[in-house]
């Protein structure tokens, strides 16, 4: 089996380029690998094997260079092998890759943990623990939730997504494919209807009111450990709160002594034009959750919230072997480091600009786009029969199929899967965006 040298990182060329059909005869053979030693319940999107990646390409093991607007979901905010991230890796991969930090501690770590208590929001005291994963990250603001209140209950909301995990499952809203065939699933979840403006037409108080309503009567503030809700909804379809929704869900929290969890996995870290979507209403969350973004590619993740709150749970109720990582603690420093240095914040706002004005142009000449949706760098479109809200997952599978054959990869979401996720890296040109917005439009003229 051969493959290209692997020379990723920003020196990569910055050029769409197709050598073969996608997938190549490279990545078809790596498939056939794939097959044999792989569960089949790890899905592949797009099957190309990538060899490099950098700035906003994907390089594959047959040469074709493809417009990356995943950023892996949002994880590659900074870039594929960022200079601080290598830089900060290599340094710490040649000093020591673990010891455990529950064993013996190190300075990156708590480094890690100082920086959380000064970009999330709010000016109080806060700390932080450390996990490995989106998923890890909620069920933990659950226990602390739960710890803190002596109370059970949790609230979520209609289209969410929170992980893979029995608990964070059951807080997940779609069945297909994360819940399908896993159950029973954790108890004393509850669900209440999202503020989603293109489909209910409420204002955001309206419908924090119906939300608040729903969990009154079902649930009970005296039960209710916490509300767990998702700035801007991700996997659900990139579901933007009316304005008010989420202050007034915040406030009642405060009012009635429920833990306010932000769910920040897929908007943080300067994806949305902030450093995390709740600022751009001042929401301030007694818990915020992080991971994806976090550490430019490696697994880390963290829960972050006020310290009276994050010490309400017993010395050796929080941890894991691999929780906060030497290694994933040193790229996360270098991902922070590059989205300061950038102002990544800035050039996600310039981004969201850019591809609002074309996907406008877009929804003009094609009806099918019922919706444009989305702040900074995490915009979407959602895709419905003219004149309706009537969902049409067929063609946004055809376009998306388009797109992936002519090298850009795009990412599809949502409920009734009728939704187009654009999370380019905040690294990407201005010029190879464009050319991906240019096939991005070629794919509905060819699929009209």
């Amino acid at each position: 089996m051969t493959s290209i040298p692997a020379t990723g990182g920003p020196s990569l060329p910055q050029e769409r380029r197709l050598v073969t059909a996608i997938p190549g005869p490279g990545s078809l053979e790596r498939l056939d690998r794939k097959k044999a030693v792989v569960a089949d319940g790890v899905g592949t999107m797009l099957p190309v094997f990538v060899v490099a990646a950098g700035g906003g390409i994907l390089l594959d093991v047959d040469g074709n260079a493809l417009i990356d607007l995943g950023s892996g979901i949002a994880v590659t905010s900074v870039g594929n092998s960022a200079p601080a991230v290598v830089r900060r890796v290599s340094e710490q991969v040649a000093a020591f890759t673990h010891t455990c930090f529950m064993i013996t501690p190190y300075d990156g770590y708590v480094d890690v943990c100082e920086q959380l208590a000064t970009l999330t929001p709010g000016e109080h005291a806060k700390k932080s623990a450390l996990f490995n994963s989106g998923a890890e990250a909620v069920e933990n603001a659950v226990k602390i939730a739960r710890a803190a209140t002596g109370k059970d209950a949790v609230a979520v909301f209609d289209h969410a997504y929170h992980g893979r995990t029995n608990l964070t499952m059951a807080m997940t809203a779609k069945n297909m494919p994360y819940k399908h065939g896993f159950g029973p699933f954790a108890g004393e979840v509850y669900r209440a209807p999202m503020s989603y403006p293109f489909r209910d037409g409420l204002s955001g108080e309206e419908a924090a009111a119906r939300a608040i309503d729903v969990i009154e009567k079902q649930v009970g503030a005296a039960n209710l450990a916490c509300v767990v809700v998702e700035p801007i909804q991700g996997e659900g379809g990139f579901v933007v709160p009316a304005p008010g929704f989420l202050p007034a869900i915040a406030a009642w929290c405060t009012a009635n002594d429920v833990v306010f969890v932000a769910d920040e996995i897929q908007t943080g870290f300067c994806r949305t034009g902030d450093w995390f979507a709740s600022d751009d209403e001042g929401v301030v969350p007694d818990l915020i959750t992080t991971a994806k973004g976090i550490a430019g590619g490696l697994p880390l993740a963290a829960v972050t919230g006020r310290a009276d709150l994050m010490d309400a749970v017993h010395v050796g109720g929080l941890g894991g072997t691999y929780g906060g990582n030497p290694v994933a603690c040193a790229a996360g420093l270098g991902a922070i480091e590059e989205m300061r240095e950038h102002d990544l914040a800035g050039r996600a706002r310039t981004l969201g600009e850019r591809m609002r004005s074309q996907l406008e142009a877009l929804q003009a000449e094609h009806p099918v786009i019922g919706d444009i949706r989305g702040r900074g760098a995490m915009m979407a479109i959602e895709l419905c029969a003219p004149g309706t809200t009537e969902p049409d997952p067929a063609r946004t599978a055809a376009v998306s199929a388009y797109c992936h054959a002519h090298g850009v990869v795009t990412l599809t979401c949502g409920t009734w899967g009728n939704v187009f996720r654009f999370l380019p890296p905040l690294s990407i040109s201005d010029a190879l965006l464009d050319e991906a917005f240019g096939v991005v439009a070629e794919a509905f003229a060819a699929t009209a």
